[in-house]
This record gives C-alpha cells, structure tokens and sequence, in this order.
C-alpha cells in the first residue's frame, strides 16, 4: 500500500499480442500503486481469471480472433457480484466497437495510441469507478445524444456491418438469428437515415462517419 496513492490497483491485461501485453505492463509496473496480477491471452481466460476476486481492474481487448470477443468477455464479467471494473484498450473506435463494449458493462474505453500518463490515469479513473473515455469515443457519443435521429441503432450498426463484410441479407439474418424481412427492415431504416438508396452507398456513408469499421 502507498500512502500517496491509497490501495494498490491490482490489474489484469487481456490481450492476444503478447507485445502488446508487454507494453502495457512495461507503462503501469512504473506507476505508484498499480501491479498487474495476471496477463490473459483469450476472452475466455480473462473471464476466467478475472473471477477469482484479487482484480481492481480489466484491461480488455476487443478482438482476440477466434472464440469470444472482448464485448461478450466484459459482459460475463461484469455480471458477477463485486467485478472487477473493465476498461477496454483498444485500436477500433467506431460505434460498431464502442457501443456494444459500453452497453456490455465497461466502465472506460481508450484506444491503444494513448499516452502512457492517460493509460494510467484511466485505469485509476476505473479503479474509482468513474468512466474513462478516449476523447474520439467521448465525442461520438455526445453526438449520438444530440443527435438520435441520424444515429444506427445497435442492430442497424451490427446489420450494416455484416453487409461491409459482403454477406447477403439471408445470412446477416442466419448470422444474428433474424429473418430476412426483419434484416430488409433495419436496411431501410439505414438508408434513410444516412439518406442513400444502395448498399456500397451506405457502407460508404457509415464508414466515412465512424459508425462502422472501415
């Protein structure tokens, strides 16, 4: 324990690149009252570790490759009594990313080209249970508050994406359990919100606005 900084942050760094795990260790092991307890190399493992009850604080990736994504990974965790706070640290930062993360229980979310003084700040903003947000993320979501109407609703944004991936409207719906009628439907909803009339013009559209990931 340190006197300047109160109990001692304990963290755990899920991650698949092991660099990328070595360098966020390399920036907290240097910061007062942080030590990272564990590293995790798939969502599963993370969930895994993070219940067993000596985690502050998550660092939580978004894609780990095959198995379970970050996303899925923070809300497992964060459904358990006394969780760990997760902060995502991430490279993506459209609504597609941000969005689900947020709304699976993540308490921040900071992109990876952060300054090491604003990693270890978030995770103390975390550790105290107050949300850390990266300024483009910050930003994006005051926009989607100010302005709901030319906004995608979750599923519109996981609708779309699965089209810029190049699936027809009968596998989006196989891949989210929906019908095709019901995937036309968020398509049209799509389209006139972003006021286009085709797919590569939607695709485009939300690309250019960060609502997708390009």
């Amino acid at each position: 324990m340190s006197p300047a900084t109160g109990p001692t942050i304990r963290v755990l760094l899920a991650d698949d690149h092991p660099v990328v795990r070595a360098g966020l260790r390399a920036v907290l092991e240097t910061e007062p009252g942080m030590v990272v307890v564990a590293e995790a190399a798939t969502a599963e493992e993370a969930v895994t570790r993070a219940a067993r009850g000596d985690v502050d604080v998550v660092l939580m990736d978004l894609q780990f490759g095959k198995g379970m994504n970050g996303a899925e990974a923070t809300a497992a965790i964060a459904a358990r009594p006394g969780a760990p706070r997760v902060l995502i640290v991430t490279t993506y930062d459209s609504d597609a990313d941000t969005l689900p993360a947020i709304e699976a229980g993540a308490t921040g979310y900071l992109l990876k080209d952060a300054p090491p003084e604003d990693l270890a700040d978030a995770v103390r903003t975390a550790a105290a249970g107050r949300t850390a947000l990266a300024p483009a993320v910050a930003d994006r979501l005051m926009h989607r508050l100010r302005t709901p109407g030319t906004t995608l609703t979750r599923r519109e944004t996981e609708v779309l994406a699965l089209v810029a991936d190049g699936l027809s409207n009968q596998a989006i719906g196989r891949r989210l359990h929906l019908t095709e009628g019901t995937v036309k439907s968020h398509l049209a909803r799509v389209y006139a919100k972003l006021d286009v009339d085709s797919r590569t013009a939607a695709v485009a559209t939300a690309g250019s606005l960060g609502l997708i990931r390009r």
